[in-house]
């Protein structure tokens, strides 16, 4: 027992010497650290070396960070910044006891300078902004730090010169100033550049890249409006912290022109936060839409064209802006509640962060709560990407169903497609079979109009012959129908036979034939047929003349009882060739004929006319009828012998 008190003891004694040195250790270097005395601020005039500070009167204690509006309100122009402080303790060298002490280094670190600003130790220039007048360097946002030269210090007080140049607008003023040892200082430095640039400059990064992602998606699809919404937002946000990091007034003539052209940013980055969450969400409000253009118009004719001494009023109006885009963030919530959709959800989530960290840095930079350090750049990054995900899913899932669709609309096509085949597959088999048809219907024209033609001129031959005829006779009417029946069969190469030189050449055979057997019949024939040919007609159109005046011919040997018959080859227009016969039988009822169904052989000449895009015209009555057959001849444009018209509905002339 005796042993353990004593080692108690022991361990007890140890702890409290050990916890005196550390105290004494800390207090120690905390004396060796350099002491602020003062921080004065006044005005100064013009440019120069610092002023004897006897000098300068109205000097204003004030503590850091500071803006001097506090003190002078409207003031414009440069304010002097004198810092007294005095160094820490020194210690010797442990070479050698007689040399003279040497101090610890000392850094001096500056927070930021709102607007441009120079930096004097000891009335020794340390650093300058590049342009202490308009247009101002930008050092608002910009820490500094340097390790102060040995030789520009003094083993007393000194004092640290900073003028600084500002304009009323922007709340001009210096922020916070350290002097210590330069490790800490150099640290401390680091965290403040990481906070104050390195975390913008990522947010600039992140949001060109989904500005630019989306960007696309909406010019791929301009239906979705939301994405093209998203990226003009981006885009301005991106616009919006490049003034945070800009370190010049260029391209803008002066500080002022800066801040015209951040505010028709901001003004365009509300609008499209707005119409964004409005379309993202599918809420419908064209009254407040218009109501926000008009608002968003105005707004920019006022920063680009109001007077330089309502500017500082005109700036304002960001700050109606922010509070329109807290409400629209408020609002969008309660909607997404409503909704209950997932996106709607995590959009609404992204809102409130941003709206919180938007609220925090506004009452920092408006001095309502104490100096902090911003929450704009570590949400803004993490909220974008989280609507972006959103987004991204949003645009995966319409084309899952775009890629759904088309796969529905491949099979869609491959049954139409077999069912078109099959379809086709019919129609084919029905084409063949009306081929067909045409083929035995042509036929049976051929038959009927030639080598019936025949057969009705060998009957009546035979039956006005006065006695038993010749076996030369009878041969002859047998090569004639032999003849004709090469002739139909030859119909169909017809196309490639040469159309005789003259219509009198084309007529011949005809008139022989027929010629011989009127004459036989006691009948009287007139032939008038041109010498040549004004307009030469096709093959195929010779073929037609030649059956439909064969079929007319044989209908007046077989039910006329004509004594007379007039053959007729006009071209009453310049395009239409017209073969008229005219007998003068005993005629017919032509209205009858047409309402019972013209004979075999009337439908048979009007067919052939038809094809050739030519007709029929058909005159009769006692003692006088007429048939025309019309045909266009192929030099015609409105026809092209084939018996397809032209479209400009001219027809043939009547015949007189």
């Amino acid at each position: 027992m005796g042993w353990g008190r004593r080692w108690c003891c022991l361990v007890r004694h140890f702890a409290l010497g050990l916890a005196v040195l550390l105290c004494s250790t800390c207090a120690l270097a905390q004396a060796c650290l350099p002491q602020i005395l003062s921080i004065q601020s006044a005005k100064a005039a013009g440019q120069g070396p610092p002023p004897i500070a006897s000098a300068v009167r109205d000097w204003h204690n004030v503590t850091l960070p500071d803006h001097w509006l506090d003190r002078w309100p409207g003031y414009s122009g440069a304010v002097w910044y004198r810092i007294d402080w005095q160094r820490g303790c020194a210690h010797p060298p442990a070479a050698s006891a007689t040399a003279p002490a040497a101090a610890d280094p000392v850094a001096l670190a500056l927070h930021s300078m709102v607007m441009a600003g120079e930096v004097f130790v000891n009335g020794d220039l340390l650093w300058r902004d590049r342009n202490l007048v308009e247009p101002l360097s930008r050092s608002w946002n910009l820490p500094r730090f340097w390790l102060l030269p040995e030789s520009a210090l003094h083993a007393g007080t000194n004092s640290v010169w900073i003028r600084v140049h500002g304009l009323a607008e922007q709340t001009p003023g210096l922020g916070e100033v350290r002097l210590g040892e330069p490790e800490a200082l150099r640290q401390w430095h680091e965290q403040t550049w990481w906070n104050h640039r390195t975390l913008f400059a990522m947010n600039i990064v992140v949001s060109l890249v989904l500005g630019v992602l989306f960007a696309f998606a909406w010019l791929q699809r301009r239906a979705s409006k939301a994405f093209g919404w998203y990226a003009l937002n981006a885009f301005c946000w991106a616009l919006f912290l490049a003034n945070i990091l800009a370190t010049e007034a260029w391209p803008f003539p002066d500080t002022l022109a800066v801040a015209r052209g951040n505010l028709l940013v901001f003004l365009l980055f509300g609008q499209s936060f707005c119409l964004f969450t409005w379309r993202f969400g599918r809420l419908h409000l064209p009254r407040l839409e218009k109501l926000l253009w008009a608002l968003t118009l105005a707004g920019m004719a006022a920063a680009i064209f109001a007077p330089w001494w309502l500017v500082d009023g005109v700036l304002h109006i960001g700050l109606v802006y922010f509070g329109i885009c807290v409400a629209v963030s408020l609002h969008f919530p309660l909607h997404a509640w409503r909704t209950r959709e997932p996106g709607h959800l995590v959009y609404a989530a992204c809102l409130l962060v941003f709206l919180c960290a938007g609220l925090h840095d506004m009452l920092a930079l408006k001095k309502v709560i104490g100096p902090a350090m911003p929450w704009m750049p570590y949400t803004a990054p993490l909220t974008m990407l989280a609507l972006s995900m959103v987004l991204g899913r949003q645009f995966m899932l319409g084309m899952r169903r775009i890629e759904q669709f088309n796969q529905e609309l491949t099979d869609s096509v491959a049954r139409a497609c077999d069912e078109l085949g099959g379809t086709l597959a019919r129609e084919h088999a029905l084409a063949l079979s009306h081929s067909r048809l045409q083929e035995r219907m042509q036929l049976a024209h051929d038959l009927h109009d030639s080598l019936g033609g025949s057969l009705v001129r060998s009957i009546a031959m035979v039956e006005q012959a006065g006695g038993p005829m010749h076996n030369r006779q009878f041969l002859s009417m047998l090569k004639l129908l032999r003849d004709d029946l090469r002739q139909m069969i030859d119909s169909g190469t017809s196309v490639s036979v040469t159309v005789p030189d003259t219509p009198q050449a084309w007529i011949a055979p005809l008139r022989h034939r027929f010629a011989s057997l009127f004459d036989e019949l006691d009948m009287q024939s007139d032939w008038q047929v041109p010498a040549a040919w004004p307009q030469p007609p096709g093959a195929l159109q010779c073929l037609a003349l030649t059956r439909v005046l064969e079929e007319a011919l044989a209908n007046v040997i077989k039910h006329s009882r004509a004594q007379c018959v007039q053959v007729q080859m006009q071209w009453p227009d310049p395009h239409w060739l017209m073969l008229r016969i005219t007998d003068d039988g005993a005629g017919f009822d032509v209205a009858a004929v047409q309402q019972a169904g013209m004979g075999v052989g009337l439908r048979s000449m009007q067919a052939r006319l038809l094809r050739l895009g030519g007709h029929l015209d058909m005159d009769s009555e006692p003692g006088a009828t007429m048939l025309a057959a019309w045909l266009p001849v192929p030099g015609d444009p409105l026809h092209d012998g084939t018996g397809q018209d032209n479209l400009s509905g001219k027809s043939a002339p009547s015949p007189r």
